[in-house]
C-alpha cells in the first residue's frame, strides 16, 4: 500500500509541475507476484487512482477477470496469444472490464479481427501495439530491449497493423502504444532514451489519424536492493520522483514538438509495487564445522617430521610485521605436508597436527591483516576462507531462487542481538542436498561482500535472520528443489498504531510435496507397509513394533518441509484467521 501512494504522489507532483496535459495510471503485473492476498490488497488501496491489472497468460486472464476493478481501471494483456486466450479476453470486455489486447504477433490480430465479427452486440475490447524500440534498457535484463528484444513488432509490422484494421473498419479499437525495455533498470540516461523513442513513436502514429490516446511504457523501475544508489545491477541511480520527471517531462516535450495531445501514460512498475512487501524469517539452524573449528592446542615432539615442526614454530613466531611473509611460509609447507602424505612419508596423525597448525597460523595472520589500512586480495581471500558457514533453515532454490539463478542480491540482517555488535564473517548454507544452496554474495554500499557480519551463535537460543525485499518474483519463481515446499506465511498489517496478525497460513507439508512429484499417498503408505510385513514375516519384528512403525511413518505424512527448531515438533495446521 505505501509503495502504491508512494508512485502515485511522484507521477502525480510531475504532472503538476510540468503542467501535462494528460494522466497517469499503473497496472500491476501479475507474473511479479500472482498471490490472492498481494494482487488484491493491490487493486484495494489502488482503487482511489484507478490501478488496474496486466496479464500475461491464460491462468493470469482467468483470475484477473473474477477480481474486483474500479470501472475506469484497465486490465491489459501483454504475452503471446492463441484464439482462446483472446476469446477470453472479449468475455472480459462483455462484463464490463477495460480489456486492452496488446497485439505482439500479426496472427494475433487475425484472431481478434474475427472474434470481433461473432461479438458485435458485445463489449469490444482496446487493441494495443508493443513496439520493438532500438533503444536497450540496462542491469541484468538488458537484453530484453532493443532490435533483437523477445517480444515486440517491428516499424513495418505496425505499419501492416494500422493497416489491416483500416482495411476492416477497426481503426477505432486501436488506442495504446506499449513498449517494455526490461526489469530492474538500473541507469535513468537509458530510461530517458526510451521514453523519448516511444514518445516519438506514439506522435507519428496519432498523425496517421490512429486515435490513440494511451503510452504503455512498460516496467523497469528498479529496486534499490544494496543501498548504493548507483547504476550497479542490484541498485538504481534514481529516485521515483526522478524517474517520474523524466518519464513526464520527456513525453511532454516530444508531445509539444510533434504538436499532439499528451497521452494517458500507463505504467507496470511490478518489482517497484512488490519488492516491499514480503520477507523470510528464518533461523540459523547449526553452524557447518570446518577444519579451523578444530583447532586445539597442538604440542610439538622430538620425532615429529620437520615440516610439522617448522609449521609450529611459525604458529608460535607470528607477529603483526612478520604476518604476511609467514602466512606465505605456512602455505609453501603445507603444501610440502600433503606432498610428504602422498609419498607415504607421513603418517595420519602428522597430516593432522599439520594441517592443525597451518589453520593456527592462518588464524593469526588474518587476525593481524584486518588491523591493517589496506586489506590485500589475498587476505580479503583468506578471510573468506576462514569464516563461519551458517546452516539455515531454508532453500535458496524456493526463497531466493534469482541469487542462484542471477547473482541476484538481496539484504540479509539478523532481526534480534541488533545491541550488540557482530562478532563473527559467515556465509549461508541452505539446507538442501545441493552445493549451489550457499548465500556467498551480501549487499554493501561500495561493492560486493563475500562474507556476512553476524553474532555468534549461542547453544540453546534460537537465532534469526530476515531476507528482506523478496516480495518480486521469488514467492513464484521459487521451484521445490529436494521437495522443500513454501515456508510457513504470516500475513501482518502495520499502522502507526501498531501492527495485526491478520492470518497465519501452514507451509508445504511432506505428502504435499510429494504428491506434487506424482506419490500418491496410498501408494507411499502401502509401499512402506509391504516392507513392515516382510520383517514381520521374517520374525525381525513383532506385531506391535511393525504397527507403531507404520503409524509413526504415516503420520510424517502431514510433517513440515523444513527442519525444526530447536527440536521442536514441525506439525503443520491448516490456515487460521484473525
Amino acid at each position: 500500500a505505501a509503495q502504491v501512494r508512494k508512485l502515485q504522489r511522484a507521477f502525480s507532483r510531475s504532472i503538476r509541475e510540468f503542467e501535462y496535459q494528460g494522466s497517469h495510471m499503473c497496472v500491476y503485473p501479475m507474473k511479479v507476484n500472482q498471490q490472492r492476498s498481494l494482487v488484491e490488497e493491490y487493486l484495494r488501496e489502488g482503487s482511489r487512482y484507478d490501478f488496474g491489472l496486466e496479464a500475461g497468460s491464460k491462468a493470469e486472464l482467468y483470475a484477473a477477470l473474477a477480481l474486483e476493478q474500479t470501472a475506469d481501471s484497465l486490465l491489459v494483456l501483454n504475452g503471446f496469444k492463441d484464439e482462446e486466450f483472446i476469446e477470453l479476453a472479449f468475455a472480459g470486455a462483455r462484463v464490463g472490464k477495460r480489456v486492452v489486447i496488446v497485439i505482439e504477433k500479426l496472427s494475433e490480430l487475425d484472431h481478434v479481427l474475427n472474434i470481433a465479427e461473432r461479438n458485435e452486440s458485445g463489449g469490444i475490447p482496446i487493441l494495443g501495439m508493443r513496439v520493438k524500440l532500438y533503444s536497450k534498457g540496462s542491469g541484468r535484463w538488458e537484453k530484453s530491449g532493443g532490435e533483437a528484444a523477445k517480444f515486440g513488432l517491428t516499424t513495418t509490422e505496425m505499419l501492416e497493423v494500422i493497416r489491416r484494421l483500416e482495411q476492416a473498419d477497426r481503426i477505432d479499437m486501436l488506442r495504446l502504444l506499449h513498449f517494455h525495455i526490461g526489469s530492474q533498470l538500473t541507469d535513468i540516461k537509458r530510461i530517458k532514451n526510451a521514453m523519448k523513442e516511444a514518445a516519438r513513436v506514439y506522435a507519428k502514429v496519432y498523425q496517421m489519424k490512429v486515435p490513440i490516446d494511451l503510452l504503455d511504457v512498460g516496467g523497469g523501475m528498479a529496486v534499490d536492493y544494496d543501498g548504493s544508489k548507483t547504476a550497479f545491477d542490484s541498485s538504481a541511480n534514481y529516485s521515483a520522483q526522478e524517474f517520474a520527471n523524466d518519464v513526464i517531462y520527456t513525453i511532454k516535450q516530444v508531445c509539444d514538438d510533434e504538436n499532439v495531445p499528451h497521452p494517458t501514460i500507463i505504467q507496470e512498475s511490478g518489482r517497484f509495487l512488490a519488492a516491499y512487501h514480503a520477507l523470510l524469517i528464518t533461523n540459523v539452524q547449526d553452524e557447518i564445522e570446518t577444519v579451523v573449528e578444530d583447532i586445539t592446542p597442538i604440542e610439538i615432539d622430538d620425532d615429529d617430521p620437520q615440516v610439522v615442526t617448522e609449521l609450529g614454530e611459525l604458529r608460535e613466531s607470528i607477529t603483526v610485521k612478520n604476518y604476511r611473509e609467514y602466512y606465505h611460509d605456512a602455505l609453501e609447507h603445507r603444501e610440502e605436508l600433503f606432498t610428504l602424505f602422498n609419498l607415504g612419508l607421513v603418517s595420519l596423525e602428522d597430516r593432522a597436527k599439520g594441517e592443525v597448525l597451518f589453520w593456527d597460523v592462518c588464524e593469526h595472520a588474518d587476525k593481524y591483516a584486518q588491523q591493517a589500512k589496506y586489506v590485500s586480495e589475498e587476505f580479503d581471500d583468506l578471510r573468506r576462507l576462514l569464516c563461519a558457514k551458517y546452516l539455515t533453515n531454508f532453500s535458496v532454490f524456493r526463497s531466493v531462487p534469482d541469487h542462484w539463478a542471477l547473482d541476484q542480491l538481496f539484504p540479509i540482517v539478523p532481526i534480534h542481538y541488533l545491541n550488540k555488535p557482530p562478532t563473527e564473517y559467515a556465509t549461508l548454507c541452505d539446507i538442501t542436498c545441493d552445493s549451489d544452496g550457499v548465500i556467498d554474495k551480501f549487499v554493501d554500499l561500495h561493492d560486493v561482500k563475500q562474507v556476512l557480519e553476524l553474532h555468534a551463535l549461542v547453544p540453546g537460543e534460537t537465532y534469526y535472520l530476515a531476507f528482506l525485499l523478496v516480495g518480486a518474483y521469488q514467492e513464484v519463481m521459487g521451484n521445490n528443489h529436494n521437495l522443500f515446499g513454501m515456508p510457513h506465511e504470516a500475513h501482518i498489517y502495520i499502522d502507526d498504531e501498531g501492527y495485526l496478525i491478520k492470518k497465519v497460513i501452514r507451509g508445504t507439508t511432506v505428502g504435499e510435496a510429494t504428491e506434487r512429484a506424482r506419490y500418491e499417498r496410498s501408494l507411499l503408505h502401502d509401499g512402506f507397509r509391504r516392507l513392515i510385513n516382510q520383517r514381520v514375516k521374517d520374525g525381525e519384528l513383532s506385531e506391535a513394533e511393525g504397527a507403531e512403525l507404520a503409524q509413526f511413518y504415516e503420520s510424517r505424512y502431514d510433517a513440515y518441509t523444513y527442519l525444526s527448531v530447536n527440536g521442536a515438533k514441525t506439525r503443520s495446521r491448516r490456515h487460521t484467521d484473525y
